[in-house]
């Protein structure tokens, strides 16, 4: 089924108008390992020109209505809906997620992006109490301006959305860099939403070389924030070269999720749980499952059961009928998950399912690697330090609570947690206990537009969703008002 000619996308959306340039760079399909179409390869002149424009547009976004700029947001997610299919098909050859996966992820696209049309209605500010008499205290809340957004590769769809709706919404104008990986899918929907008519310079999106793009808007006064998810390296890298102009930024960065499954668990439906979240997009996802702790009184019928359901996990190309594991996204992510892997099996652990890449007819030239299950991990081994980013599910044993509230700190990390007990008192223990962001108790789902996603130590700063979602997109402005 041909949804969509891939090169019809090749051009940079700049202060309303396509812009085509004679630069361009490959797209390449990570099923075949073969482009599937080009982009600009936008640099520093191009990010400029973006910035201009989203510069010169800010004064009168800034100050159109909450209820006007929600006419834009709901008119835009009514087109993705709309083209539902074709996105879907798109992100799914561009990213090699199952197409199942990518359905979803459109769908969720638009769940951001009405939310934040909602919620952008409710910045409230605030009236506060003097203590001198004859005065009035108020506190204003007014868009931050001109944001550089840069979502990765993963979910290319709806971290556009979840960086782009609130900026909207609050009254920002951006210049979206999407990944150098998956810039068709963002291109995509840009061209949605100027099909709403929405003001020219709002929005502007430049694709291209990820360092010299990232650096103009770093380097550039009138971008007052970065919103970026990836790395914590690339992270590091943003947060200074946004020092020389103390721009505020929103980091969502790497994460080494624990699960914790504790003896008193419901072991068929924590495997279930882990199945669904450790191998979601074959394994790249930034809060996605790193390790197992299985306790030691269950390790061996909790192994049994994830190779049982890992087994029967079915590889292919992502558009192709019944596939439950896409390719990676990038062939130096597959190299590192076999260098992880082979580590891990050279210093002890046992390999009870995969460990290999797939070369079956048809995916030889891609970049699979099959699900993988792995025992007897210890702490020594690179991938308990590491974000494994890959479909690799290594299982380590405890012996009691304390000791493995102690191992799942031991990291520079905190995104994400999971833990599986019965136990009220040892669910608080934990809760208060975990040095995480985002903590989940007997199940594995985290992310919906209500509730503020982000990390702690070296997994970021800021929130993404929730009302703290929109905050971070706005400034506080305190007024005294002295009545004569």
């Amino acid at each position: 089924m041909n949804w969509i000619q891939h090169d019809d996308l090749n051009y940079a959306w700049i202060n309303g108008e396509k812009l085509f340039v004679n630069d361009s760079m490959d797209v390449m399909n990570p099923a075949t390992g073969k482009p599937m179409a080009r982009v600009p390869r936008g640099g520093k002149e191009l990010t400029s020109q973006a910035i201009d424009a989203a510069s010169k547009a800010f004064p009168a976004w800034s100050k159109l209505p909450a209820d006007q700029r929600a006419t834009y947001l709901l008119d835009w997610a009514d087109r993705i809906l709309a083209d539902r299919e074709r996105l879907a098909w798109l992100l799914s050859t561009e990213q090699g997620k199952p197409l199942e996966e990518a359905r979803g992820e459109i769908f969720g696209t638009t769940v951001y992006i009405r939310w934040y049309a909602e919620e952008g209605k409710r910045a409230y500010g605030e009236i506060i109490p003097s203590s001198r008499q004859g005065q009035r205290l108020m506190v204003l809340k007014e868009a931050i301006g001109v944001v550089g957004l840069i979502p990765p590769a993963n979910f290319p769809s709806a971290i556009v959305a979840n960086k782009v709706a609130p900026a909207l919404a609050a009254g920002c104008t951006f210049v979206l860099k999407p990944a150098e990986q998956t810039p068709l899918i963002a291109i995509a929907l840009l061209d949605h939403l100027m099909a709403t008519g929405i003001p020219a310079g709002v929005a502007n999106v430049v694709t291209g070389v990820a360092e010299e793009i990232g650096s103009t808007l770093s380097a550039d006064p009138r971008v007052r924030k970065i919103g970026f998810t990836g790395s914590t390296e690339v992270g590091k890298i943003l947060m200074r070269q946004a020092a020389d102009h103390v721009k505020r930024l929103m980091l969502e960065l790497g994460g080494n999720a624990p699960v914790v499954v504790f003896p008193d668990a419901n072991i068929d439906k924590t495997v279930d749980a882990i199945i669904g979240n450790k191998f979601e997009n074959c394994g790249q996802v930034c809060n996605g499952i790193n390790l197992i702790y299985a306790h030691e009184s269950i390790r061996a019928e909790l192994v049994e059961k994830l190779a049982e359901k890992i087994r029967k996990l079915k590889v292919g190309v992502g558009t192709d009928e019944g596939t439950q594991i896409g390719p990676m996204i990038d062939p130096s992510y597959l190299d590192k998950v076999e260098s992880l892997v082979s580590d891990a099996v050279a210093k002890g652990a046992k390999l009870v399912v995969g460990g290999k890449r797939v070369t079956d007819e048809g995916l030889q030239d891609g970049y699979f690697y099959a699900p993988t299950l792995l025992d007897e991990v210890t702490a020594d081994m690179e991938l308990t330090k590491r974000e494994i980013f890959g479909p690799v599910a290594p299982v380590l044993s405890f012996t009691n609570e304390a000791e493995v509230l102690a191992r799942c700190n031991n990291t520079p990390y905190g995104l994400a947690a999971y833990v599986f007990t019965k136990d009220a008192a040892r669910m608080f223990r934990m809760i208060d206990g975990l040095e995480v962001g985002n903590l989940a108790i007997n199940g594995t789902s985290l992310a919906n537009p209500q509730s503020p996603f982000g990390g702690v130590k070296e997994s970021g700063i800021g929130r993404v969703g929730g009302h703290q979602g929109l905050e971070e997109y706005m400034e506080l402005k305190y007024v005294a008002l002295t009545i004569e």
